[in-house]
């Protein structure tokens, strides 16, 4: 399997899903069309799908240029946003399979940004959407703490330790910025946010990151950690201090970081 990461827009990436073996290829949130056309042109594959984490405009702006240049594409996304995906014709639901050429992958539904949102797990790659981020989560525009706080410490942190996490926002170096506010003391926060701005002054992503690495630099999913709690009890009077209220208050600090 081969994993282009393609930048679009401010700092939105769509990702192009080779398969080696037969050439297949699928995108995972066209953002944009012209660089998503770019790539797929470059490596002379065959668009096989899209497959959308969810239905928000900055994820999908390139998908209508992209039917009109491939018609009868199929275009995946959850069963809930079939009426907010334009041509969304192969609902999916938590647990459906999907392949690109002979890559198998499964589908996990984690609602929390938005009702209707979607992870999509191919080998050892996990492709995040809004929902997880390089250090961070994404905003609750429609789900509960409770549900976004289930997708990431429930769901997606129960994977391997080694999967990786490509995620759909360059917003790595501001979320360690807050990860080191509310843990100061966290050596692997302070020494990864060191490589992460030594990588964006070179003009490098920084996606891929791995569950490993978010365990031990991401604060939502620290949610029980002691120092996490301590933090926030000294931040936020008054709040309950098990995960969930945690969780809670942390994506309420980040909001207005």
């Amino acid at each position: 399997m081969q994993i282009v990461s393609i930048p679009c827009s401010f700092d939105n990436y769509s990702y192009l899903i080779i398969c080696e073996e037969t050439g297949a290829a699928a995108i995972i949130d066209p953002a944009e069309y012209y660089p998503v056309s770019q790539a797929i042109e470059r490596l002379g594959v065959r668009l096989q799908a899209v497959y959308c984490t969810h239905h928000h405009a900055d994820h999908i702006g390139g998908l209508e240029d992209l039917r009109d240049e491939f018609p009868g594409l199929p275009v995946y996304g959850h069963e809930s946003d079939k009426r907010r995906i334009p041509g969304m014709n192969s609902l999916l639901t938590d647990g459906s399979n999907i392949h690109v050429g002979d890559i198998a992958g499964q589908v996990l539904h984690t609602p929390g940004h938005t009702t209707g949102s979607l992870c999509y797990l191919l080998e050892d790659a996990l492709f995040t959407g809004d929902t997880l981020f390089g250090s961070g989560c994404g905003r609750l525009f429609e789900g509960s703490p409770k549900q976004m706080y289930e997708a990431l410490n429930k769901r997606i942190k129960s994977l391997p330790a080694e999967t990786k996490v490509y995620f759909g926002h360059e917003y790595t170096v501001h979320n360690l910025k807050f990860a080191a506010f509310v843990e100061p003391e966290n050596q692997a926060v302070g020494k990864r946010l060191a490589q992460i701005i030594a990588l964006r002054e070179k003009g490098q992503p920084t996606t891929p990151s791995t569950l490993q690495i978010e365990g031990h630099t991401n604060p939502f999913l620290r949610c029980a950690e002691k120092n996490i709690i301590d933090s926030v009890a000294a931040k936020c009077i008054g709040e309950a201090l098990d995960p969930l209220s945690i969780f809670t208050a942390l994506r309420r600090l980040r909001d207005s970081f």
